[in-house]
């Protein structure tokens, strides 16, 4: 059900974002290569939070974990929220938790690029937009070897496939995070179109 948007209490929004950002800012990547030992990662490579600067220490481990941790805490995020306060809090502890893995204020508003934590997200608030969001990403990546272009393609595609879902409030938020998204991935657009972006499995 659609929920309206003219009788949106204010306390329910409030809650969803200030609970979704906190979930959200939850640094798993730092977190975890801390307590393995291997120090900040954002030392390293591209001094991202995310699995993939994670797995430049050479840890598949950690970085799947990282993946899975920036992925589920989304998911976590709006079914709280949503038990907690309903739909309405459900939608903005999506957008919260979004904005906590990109802006996390303890780690100087420097997080993340989010493509796990927005697939969380999906997962939580509409998980058959899920296989859509996997099958664009795994195609692209498996024609291209892009990761960047594949996450950019299939951000891009579900906001279209949601409001083909019917569900035009879900099109209507995931159209802003692919925004954000795409904009967090400025640096791989520009690498993209010089043609220097890294590919998957390249080495060096």
């Amino acid at each position: 059900m659609t929920p309206d948007w003219t009788q949106v209490g204010l306390t329910q929004v409030a809650l969803g974002l200030g609970l979704g950002y906190l979930f959200g800012a939850i640094p798993f990547g730092l977190i975890l290569t801390r307590l393995a030992g291997l120090g900040d990662v954002r030392a390293i490579g591209s001094g991202n939070i995310g699995a993939t600067n994670v797995l430049r220490t050479g840890r598949k481990g950690l970085a799947a974990a990282t993946l899975l941790g920036d992925a589920l805490k989304g998911t976590a995020a709006v079914l709280v929220a949503g038990r907690l306060g309903g739909q309405e809090a459900a939608l903005a502890a999506g957008l919260g938790a979004f904005l906590g893995h990109l802006f996390p204020v303890w780690l100087g508003f420097k997080g993340g690029k989010g493509v796990a934590t927005f697939i969380g997200v999906l997962l939580g608030l509409f998980p058959l937009g899920v296989p859509v969001f996997a099958v664009i990403w795994l195609g692209l990546a498996f024609l291209l070897r892009y990761s960047s272009a594949s996450a950019l393609a299939a951000s891009a595609a579900t906001p279209v496939a949601l409001w083909a879902f019917g569900q035009s409030h879900l099109a209507v938020l995931f159209c802003i995070l692919a925004l954000l998204l795409w904009w967090k991935h400025a640096p791989n657009i520009r690498r993209l179109a010089a043609g220097t972006e890294g590919r998957i499995g390249q080495k060096g």
